[in-house]
């Protein structure tokens, strides 16, 4: 009860306290909670929040979205128009989780989760018409407070010589590191004439094949040598 490194104490399984230890806990001015839940269901809910109040944090520009249920978050220069993009894709049926600055914490050694202050999780900035409030625009279910960040877009403008010299296959798949954790990242050419709310989606689609062991790339090659070898 006097160790400086002592938060608090709590007794499980709504056992009710003994008399001495109360007195104890007032004289080490020590909060002492009683808790109704069974030790082993209050070890797992205390570490599922300690885990998210002590799991390292980083910033990032950008726009996150929940798009068919999956995290993606936007990245690019300022100016490409990610909260266009973001406007098209919520006006969809998509969700907005933060907007500018996304706030990134590590909750799992294999996960990463988005947010951003909630009093601010529903507003969007748009060049041209200045703050949205997407939630009294399109209601409540249109945000969404967190999300675990499984697929980062990377908006990039892209002259003619750029574009013909991209990897037309996607026969590797890129990673971006944020916090120890390789995400999966996509380049998403921005030309006049493209729509890039159906890319958005085509992608997360195509990334949620991956997910399940499916990759298209080797199908179409696996497919096409079997052409060849039958023409042979």
């Amino acid at each position: 009860f006097h160790q400086p490194r002592t938060a608090l104490i709590i007794i499980s399984d709504g056992m009710q306290a003994p008399q001495n230890l109360l007195i104890i806990a007032d004289e080490a001015d020590m909060p002492l909670i009683v808790s109704q839940l069974p030790a082993p269901e209050l070890i797992y809910h205390l570490q599922f929040h300690l885990a998210r109040a002590l799991s390292p944090t980083s910033s990032m520009h950008g726009v996150l979205l929940s798009v068919m249920g999956h995290g993606v978050l936007l990245t690019g220069e300022s100016g490409i128009g990610k909260s266009e993009l973001a406007l098209e894709l919520i006006s969809k049926g998509h969700h907005l989780v933060a907007d500018d600055a996304v706030t990134i914490r590590r909750t799992s050694p294999e996960h990463l989760e988005g947010y951003c202050d909630p009093k601010f999780s529903h507003f969007l900035e748009v060049r041209g018409l200045g703050i949205l409030n997407i939630r009294e625009m399109f209601g409540e279910t249109a945000t969404r407070v967190t999300k675990r960040i499984e697929l980062i877009v990377n908006l990039q403008r892209m002259n003619a010589e750029l574009l013909s010299s991209m990897d037309r296959l996607h026969q590797k798949q890129r990673h971006r590191e944020l916090l120890g954790i390789q995400i999966p990242e996509i380049t998403v050419p921005v030309t006049s004439g493209r729509n890039l709310s159906v890319m958005i989606e085509a992608a997360v689609r195509n990334q949620i094949l991956v997910s399940r062991g499916y990759n298209a790339v080797e199908d179409f090659i696996a497919i096409q040598q079997d052409a060849i070898n039958s023409s042979s």
